[in-house]
């Protein structure tokens, strides 16, 4: 039995290292931790137990028979952070390139599968040179197997994408359908086509960074939804984020206690608002101060900053924040920012986080770009993931909630199920100025008279008292008391029970 055991403790260490030192070596040196060294990162200590450690490849091809390595490219298991079950994979870019081929996407659907079972997170370490092209057309299928799963589990249990290392092709397509995707600066990369063929295709010259690197992607393309400058803080701002959700949708987000008090005032508030309407303020400012101890986990901070989203803790318990940002296109809703808010409502439904919702939105971006973008139906998404959210949802109109975007935000039309306003909202079919030019438009060139008539609508329809004395406010409230209510909101929601009409699945304007 000894001789058994010692073979057994080889075998393991063979399997520990990989590709061999060599090939850790050059990983080092591109400023990159191995598949191993990351989980030690990523989960508690001692907690990781591995599957499918001593799994080998089946290929002929090639001469692959002579080249087999155990792990095959990927290793998973399962473990905790700070406590709370996950299931994890990083694939090993030491072992054939990190390469996915059927073994590889064997291991990584038995720990998926394992995960929807007993409700436990999935987090996906990316660093692959894609499909394995020994293999062939069966890689193809362990990439479409992994795809269906990621499918099956969307709004079951949380799915998280870390892309430490290059992923390109169809293997993309795995971290878009994953709830999160984290990445890594100077050293990730995302895209389905890359440089060689862009430039031979379309001759545009642009290196992998500028194409599909992290600073691109949580900038321009709203692909990444948080981006650091290296593998270690890229990896505890992972253990750090999981604090925030469920581990599944049967479950309730973790709660956390605080020495920070439900009914903690902030005089600051009232003074925050500008007195001319037209000069912004920055709505963070108000997320952070009525948040549990200052804090707010913004999610894609640098792409559509018209709109911010994220999460923070409201005593004790997790919520989703979106809020219209007045110091970015006055807080104008356009395209990139509905599909940014429209997908975070939906994530935040599906695993029963509360939203609330802070608005200062003058409405839609107009212009031909926008409506050839299709901000119609764009738009939509963001209107659709409200209307058929069932969590409890707080909205607080901070200043100005004009037209569809005010219908759009959280309305108590929407089941809204506590509507609040600060005594500076302007609620209204939109601004007094155009108001009175159509109503007025006799009166176009009269200075004095449309400025006469601009304050005019002002007093009457630029305030909350109408919006309130229809109901589609619950309570007009001073700022100060933002925290206080919000958190009472809560406390009354939290046994709400709301189902929506039995179907299939629903439609939502893609």
């Amino acid at each position: 039995m000894k001789e058994v055991v010692e073979e057994l403790e080889e075998k393991r260490k063979a399997a520990t290292l990989g590709g061999g030192q060599e090939r850790i070596d050059a990983q080092h040196n591109r400023g990159k931790l191995t598949a191993r060294e990351r989980l030690e990162i990523l989960l508690d200590k001692d907690s990781f137990e591995e599957w499918d450690a001593f799994v080998e490849h089946r290929c002929t091809d090639f001469d692959m028979q002579d080249n087999k390595i155990p792990g095959d490219g990927v290793v998973g298991g399962y473990g905790t952070i700070n406590g709370r079950m996950v299931f994890v994979f990083a694939q090993d870019f030491t072992v054939f390139g990190g390469s996915l081929a059927e073994a590889h996407a064997v291991k990584i659907c038995k720990l998926m599968n394992q995960a929807m079972k007993v409700g436990a997170p999935i987090i996906g370490l990316a660093d692959s040179g894609g499909a394995r092209i020994q293999e062939g057309v069966v890689s193809l299928g362990g990439y479409a197997d992994v795809f269906q799963l990621n499918a099956l589990a969307s709004g079951v249990v949380p799915q998280i994408s870390v892309i430490m290392g290059p992923c390109a092709g169809g293997a993309v397509y795995s971290p878009a359908m994953t709830d999160f995707i984290f990445m890594v600066k100077d050293t990730s990369y995302m895209f389905v086509t890359g440089p060689d063929v862009v430039k031979t295709v379309t001759h545009e010259v642009v290196t992998a960074e500028e194409l599909g690197g992290a600073v691109t992607h949580s900038t321009k393309s709203g692909v990444c939804d948080c981006a650091y400058e290296n593998d270690v803080e890229t990896l505890l701002m992972v253990r750090r984020f999981v604090n925030y959700l469920p581990s599944n949708n049967r479950e309730k987000p973790p709660y956390r206690p605080t020495p920070d008090k439900s009914d903690r005032m902030e005089m600051s508030l009232d003074t925050l608002i500008p007195d001319n309407p037209n000069k912004p303020y920055d709505i963070k400012e108000v997320v952070y101060k009525i948040a549990d101890d200052n804090e707010f986990w913004e999610i894609q901070p640098d792409h559509a900053k018209n709109i911010v989203i994220g999460f923070a803790r409201m005593d004790g318990h997790p919520v989703g924040i979106v809020a219209n940002q007045p110091m970015v296109q006055a807080g104008c809703l356009d395209i990139k920012s509905s599909i940014k808010a429209g997908r975070f409502v939906r994530f935040c439904d599906a695993f029963n986080i509360p939203i609330v919702t802070f608005v200062d939105v003058p409405g839609f971006m107009p212009g031909s770009a926008q409506e050839y973008g299709g901000i119609i139906k764009h738009g939509a998404k963001l209107l659709f993931a409200y209307a058929e959210a069932t969590v409890p949802k707080i909205t607080i109109i901070t200043r100005k909630a004009y037209g569809g975007a005010y219908d759009v935000m959280a309305s108590k039309h929407l089941r809204g199920d506590v509507n609040l306003a600060w005594p500076s909202a302007e609620i209204a079919v939109m601004g007094p100025k155009g108001a009175v030019e159509i109503i007025f438009r006799n009166d176009i060139g009269d200075e004095e008279k449309i400025a006469q008539r601009t304050e005019e609508y002002r007093q009457k329809f630029a305030n909350p008292f109408i919006a309130a004395s229809r109901g589609f406010i619950d309570d007009i409230i001073a700022p100060h008391a933002t925290r206080k209510r919000i958190c009472r909101s809560l406390a009354m929601l939290r046994n709400k029970k709301l189902e929506n009409p039995w179907r299939k699945h629903d439609n939502i304007p893609l």
